[in-house]
């Protein structure tokens, strides 16, 4: 099939979408998705059903795999474009695996480009662990790379490219480690959900985009009639002082995230919204959804209308059974969740966190059903807190005119390094708080129940009860108006390794000094969160870190090599957001 390359400069459309198309945006098309198979024709099947029912498309299981990834043509809006497919599939196949065997994957790269594949969360050989630059040299064009590595885990994890923007186009699919012994999670039947977007602009040139305008995709700005319900609720000074704020620290009040429907199409297992993919059960079933965030840059708040969701799993670890109504979802998370539906169909509903679209699909007693959509929520404003921490009331230390109205006693209680203090920082924050209770902006109104961290506890509690031997801090800078992204001040260019030693027990801080989260993933280590008072919460490979928040962590040094450690949000990380840790 000869189809025009998408992706050059002059096929791009350089303004926004107008009210008019927006819902198809929103929406998607009923079948979009890849538009052909692999070029080679070759089917890669499973040796053996799964012992539990599953209705995925594509699932390999064994010990020894084979991937191709190949440009093909998709269509997911209505236009031509050309995504990066694994085995022909968007999203890759879904990759079974047991707890103490051996894998090897064969990885064959027909791209124009070099890529590659890193198996998050997954403990392994840093050789393995498929980061161009850090780990191996990357995968060129042509080229096959064999990965092999003893699986030392069980639960849900997956896998995407490391290479420039490829996980945007298509280079993601789900993992499933089955335990070595019996599964304490007990289903009936289970399913991946795993939640995704798609843009039809070239994503280096979304990029350049917001390198020249941070604000660009995001249409919920203020509005006259806004000011006019502040000014009757809080009074027209405290309206006025509100949206000067703002503006001093030239931020949107509802910048939730870099991107949104403007450009972005949201996926649930490669299905657009109006394509409702189903998910089959049987009444009296228990359910479990492995539910993965795949997206390169959009938070999910994830629930099912009228069903309650029990969370078992959290990135691949067991964790106490706690019963809610809905949770977030940062990307490169996953959260395992089992249900007892009673009713024909539910709604799976995964909203962003910006409000401006979804993903959706359909559990139900077979296919073709669907459910109710739930109400649409407006976009809520970052408060002060989210500005400024614990001190909101005191002002903030940040650049500009009218800044450094803090008091002396948030001078005293924060560490800024020197580099802090340049083109790439716009904002500091002195008192920071450190509530692992705080849903997060748009969910802290909500009546229902809503999962935090706090909530999550490893089943089985610690697994090294050392004491720290040291403490490292990091702070999560950022420069909104240069869209300019980095820790401590330094982007990734100008920065130096974090060095851990071999075998120790350290603590992490993350402080984040701007107004946006950000989910930050450590490569090769479990991340042990916990609580402002030093006890053990549970093990994790990604830490969404709200904005002006503290939080921290210890880290067993028990992998060495080098190792990646960045910000998940993508654009985030390729602006900078990124270190390499040496463990030696």
């Amino acid at each position: 099939m000869q189809y025009k390359r998408p992706f050059g400069r002059n096929d791009q459309s350089t303004s926004l979408i107008t009210n008019s198309s927006r819902r198809r945006f929103v929406q998607g098309l009923v079948g979009g998705g890849l538009i052909a198979s692999t070029s080679s024709g070759r089917q890669f099947v499973s040796a053996s059903e799964p012992e539990i029912k599953s209705n995925r498309a594509q699932e390999l299981r064994g010990t020894v795999f084979n991937l191709l990834i190949e440009e093909l043509p998709v269509n997911f809006t209505g236009k031509l474009r050309t995504g990066l497919a694994i085995n022909g599939s968007i999203p890759a196949p879904t990759l079974r695996w047991r707890e103490g065997d051996e894998v090897v994957i064969n990885v064959t790269n027909k791209l124009r480009e070099r890529t590659s594949v890193h198996w998050h969360g997954i403990l392994l050989p840093y050789q393995m662990d498929g980061v161009p630059g850090i780990s191996f040299n990357g995968i060129q064009a042509g080229e096959t790379f064999q990965y092999r590595f003893k699986v030392q885990q069980s639960g849900t994890y997956w896998y995407h490219s490391h290479s420039g923007f490829q996980e945007m186009r298509g280079m993601y699919g789900a993992i499933i480690v089955e335990p070595i012994e019996k599964d304490v999670i007990a289903a009936d039947r289970e399913h991946v959900i795993l939640l995704s977007e798609w843009t039809d602009e070239d994503p280096m040139y979304v990029f350049a985009r917001l390198k020249t305008k941070g604000h660009l995709y995001n249409f919920n700005q203020p509005t006259f009639p806004q000011l006019l319900n502040d000014i009757n609720s809080r009074g027209l000074d405290a309206a006025i002082s509100k949206r000067e704020m703002f503006d001093l620290m030239r931020m949107k009040p509802t910048d939730l995230g870099d991107l949104s429907a403007a450009t972005l199409t949201y996926l649930m297992n490669g299905s657009t919204p109006a394509s409702n993919g189903s998910h089959l059960f049987d009444k009296g079933e228990n359910v479990r959804l492995r539910i993965i965030n795949g997206a390169g840059n959009t938070f999910f708040d994830v629930h099912i209308p009228d069903l309650a969701m029990t969370v078992v799993q959290v990135d691949g670890v067991n964790v106490e059974p706690v019963t809610t109504d809905e949770f977030r979802c940062a990307p490169g998370e996953t959260y395992d969740v089992l249900v007892k539906p009673t009713e024909d169909a539910y709604t799976i509903f995964a909203e962003t966190m910006e409000r401006t679209g979804y993903a959706r699909g359909t559990l139900s007693v077979r296919p073709g059903l669907s459910a109710p959509l739930p109400a649409r929520r407006e976009a809520q404003w970052l408060s002060m807190a989210d500005m400024m921490g614990a001190g909101a009331h005191q002002g903030s230390m940040m650049d500009g005119p009218g800044a450094h109205a803090m008091s002396d006693m948030s001078q005293t209680t924060v560490r800024h390094a020197s580099s802090e203090f340049g083109p790439s920082t716009d904002m500091r924050v002195d008192m920071p708080r450190t509530n692992l209770d705080d849903p997060g902006v748009g969910l802290r109104e909500a009546t229902h129940r809503v999962l935090t961290y706090a909530d999550i506890h490893r089943l089985n509690g610690v697994v090294d009860p050392r004491d720290p031997d040291r403490e490292i801090e990091l702070h999560l800078t950022g420069n909104m108006e240069r869209y300019s992204w980095s820790i401590d001040g330094l982007e990734y260019g100008k920065s130096t390794p974090v060095h851990f030693r071999h075998g120790e027990r350290l603590r992490v801080i993350l402080h984040n000094d701007t107004m946006m989260a950000h989910p930050m993933h450590l490569h090769g280590m479990w991340s042990d969160l916990e609580d402002e008072n030093g006890n053990f919460m549970t093990r994790r490979h990604v830490l969404s870190v709200q904005p002006a928040q503290r939080m921290s962590f210890r880290v067993t040094a028990d992998a060495p090599g080098r190792w990646a450690w960045h910000c998940h949000l993508l654009f985030h990380m390729d602006a900078g957001m990124f270190r390499e840790v040496v463990v030696s």
